[in-house]
């Protein structure tokens, strides 16, 4: 049986996407849907156009670079930006082509995880990056050490994620993330 690659990645129950140096080369119906936009409209632009701030595409962007180029493969929960400003949680799986070169070229595959988990308040991008490791079930000292920021300053995030989501204990507020209560 004859396998057509190109309809397998077209119509894949999952947004996937081929990047050189950061860059969308190609993509899927699934992405565009997700992503709220069209083929054309992301064919050669920068991932960036995806997050809701362009500290975070650049801040995940060096922290990835390392996991890729040591494991070659990379994936997390991260809050990302529809075309429409809305955001939404995903989970993103990526591989380099080339370790020694992580963002040189890779395939990536997008879950869109908002039926599951909606984002019910506004955060801050470092208040997402903090609530997605929490939700990893990352300690404040782990947190830390990923974010390069003190574990104090994870406290600090985290005590003001609490408030907002009107929870009482760090069990409490990884619960009302994941439900988006």
């Amino acid at each position: 049986m004859d396998v057509d690659y190109r309809t397998a990645f077209d119509l894949a129950p999952v947004g996937l996407c081929l990047s050189r140096n950061r860059r969308i080369v190609d993509c899927n119906q699934q992405l565009c849907e997700m992503f709220a936009s069209t083929r054309q409209a992301l064919i050669g632009e920068s991932f960036q156009v995806l997050y809701p701030s362009a500290d975070e595409y650049e801040r995940l962007g060096a922290r990835m670079a390392p996991i890729l180029n040591a494991r070659g493969h990379y994936a997390d929960d991260r809050i990302m930006m529809r075309s429409t400003g809305e955001t939404f949680w995903c989970h993103v799986t990526g591989r380099a082509l080339n370790r020694a070169a992580p963002h040189e070229a890779g395939i990536w595959a997008f879950e869109d995880l908002s039926a599951q988990r909606p984002v019910k308040a506004e955060l801050t991008a470092r208040e997402r990056e903090v609530a997605a490791r929490l939700l990893d079930g990352m300690t404040s000292k782990e947190i830390g050490k990923t974010l390069a920021i003190s574990h104090r300053t994870v406290e600090i995030y985290r005590a003001r994620l609490m408030r907002k989501y009107k929870a009482s204990t760090t069990a409490d507020l990884v619960h009302k993330l994941m439900a988006g209560v």
